[in-house]
């Protein structure tokens, strides 16, 4: 299962962004894949790494690029909850609930963007993004993320 997380507006105190599940598409008009909206993202400030920005401790969004995803125990949270692997530079970035800005140290956060840099019903996305993940595993398949 291939997420795409696409970063659509990059704040100076936060990044919101779309979450996808690209779906592979096969009928005799169209074959290739398409993304699904699956929910909003919420992150930390957006730095440009690539031209010299630094990562601030807690309030930078991890990197561009793919990284695979498991879900683990995060004994922070007391909960099973999707992990990213290999994201340079940052260790322990998960997917998990929360609001606003202040609940995330380079996490990303999932929900509904309703209200202007805040994602809302967060426990509520987290658990149908783990139960997509789960499903995935139990077919086989592995999980990854983009990041764009």
């Amino acid at each position: 299962m291939e997420l795409i997380l696409e970063r659509i507006a990059k704040r100076k105190t936060y990044t919101i962004g779309r979450l996808y599940i690209q779906k592979r598409v096969d009928d005799e008009f169209l074959a290739g894949t398409e993304n699904q909206y699956l929910c909003d993202t919420l992150e930390p400030t957006w730095r440009d790494y690539e031209h010299g920005a630094y990562k601030v401790k807690g309030r930078s969004a991890i990197p561009e690029g793919r990284y695979a995803v498991v879900i683990s125990w995060s004994p922070k949270f007391k909960q099973w909850l999707p992990i990213l692997l290999g994201v340079p530079k940052f260790d322990g970035v998960r997917i998990h609930a929360g609001n606003c800005p202040e609940d995330t140290e380079g996490c990303i956060l999932v929900g509904k963007n309703r209200e202007v840099g805040k994602v809302l019903d967060s426990r509520i996305w987290v658990h149908r993004l783990k139960q997509k993940i789960v499903e995935a595993k139990e077919k086989g398949e592995a999980v990854w993320i983009t990041i764009k």
